[in-house]
């Protein structure tokens, strides 16, 4: 059981780190993305109809990619080009994607809902021989998406991206101080956009890892709330990549144990379905009291 679950939670961590780097990546360009959820959302319906087309899941991963990228940056360009309230410009992002979907699906498809799109190949797992039968190593190295590597690659990746490269210093320098960084000749809009195409581009990744994985079909409200749960994530982790993405290994495990929990517990499935949103609900507290905290010690 123990297996099992450590194998779940990585597996739905997997989205949700993806999209909480992209998130990230705009917090430090000085935007709250709230827009993470219609972006994953619109990855997700691209990769699956993509993949269905070509039969390629290689193909529909780029495609949803591609999608959240265009995404991000369109409503990037709603705030910095705009003004745009960035909170008004994301919530409204998310319903505007959300309805466009649902009457896609309904005028076009003929569906309600859920789209099984026909010769979708889904994300393939890579087992590591020798490895899957060892108890806990197995479950926490084999038997694991591409998508699942890429994540653990791109938090390494990220960090040193905004740490280490000029356009990455760049954009922590207009976060920091978007006056500043005018003052000093950099382009402040345009490292915004380019910070809210990657946070679209990821959010598109994490999207494609929910149609393409083990589902291997598409819904409208197959994100349940995760963009927002990213958004905690980076919130949490102060945009910083690592414990951005702990935060989101904590969400995925409190998932998988309401998951389990609603297989072989004999409660109710309405109330355990809560349960990760109430882990998320108690570490933004927690980050709140950590922050509230930290400036009572600086004004003392």
């Amino acid at each position: 059981m123990i297996d099992q679950i450590i194998a779940s939670a990585l597996t739905l961590s997997v989205p949700l780190v993806l999209a909480a780097l992209g998130g990230a990546v705009h917090r430090q360009a000085g935007v709250v993305n709230i827009g993470l959820e219609g972006q994953m959302l619109v990855g997700a319906l691209l990769a699956a109809l993509v993949s269905g087309g070509t039969g390629s899941w290689e193909l529909g991963v780029l495609a949803g990619a591609w999608a959240g990228a265009l995404a991000g940056w369109l409503m990037s360009l709603t705030i910095t080009r705009l003004r745009a309230n960035e909170i008004i410009a994301g919530l409204g992002f998310n319903t505007v994607v959300l309805g466009i979907i649902g009457y896609w699906l309904r005028a076009s498809q003929g569906v309600s809902g859920t789209l099984q799109v026909e010769g979708l190949e889904r994300l393939p797992s890579w087992t590591i021989p020798g490895v899957a039968d060892v108890p806990v190593l197995g479950a926490l190295v084999s038997g694991k998406s591409p998508l699942f590597w890429l994540a653990v690659v791109l938090v390494g990746a990220t960090a040193w991206t905004l740490d280490r490269t000029r356009w990455g210093l760049r954009v922590r320098a207009v976060g920091a101080s978007p006056a500043a960084g005018a003052s000093l000749g950099l382009r402040t809009r345009a490292l915004q956009d380019s910070a809210g195409t990657v946070a679209g581009l990821l959010a598109g990744l994490g999207g494609a890892a929910l149609s393409l994985g083990a589902v291997g079909l598409f819904n409208e409200n197959m994100t349940a709330g995760r963009g927002f749960v990213a958004m905690a994530a980076f919130y949490f982790g102060r945009a910083r990549p690592l414990p951005t993405a702990l935060a989101c290994l904590l969400f995925g495990t409190f998932d998988a144990i309401q998951a389990r929990l609603q297989i072989g517990g004999g409660y109710s499935a309405s109330l355990i379905q809560t349960l990760p949103y109430v882990a998320v609900v108690v570490v933004l507290a927690l980050t709140g009291i950590r922050s509230s905290r930290r400036v009572a010690r600086v004004a003392a």
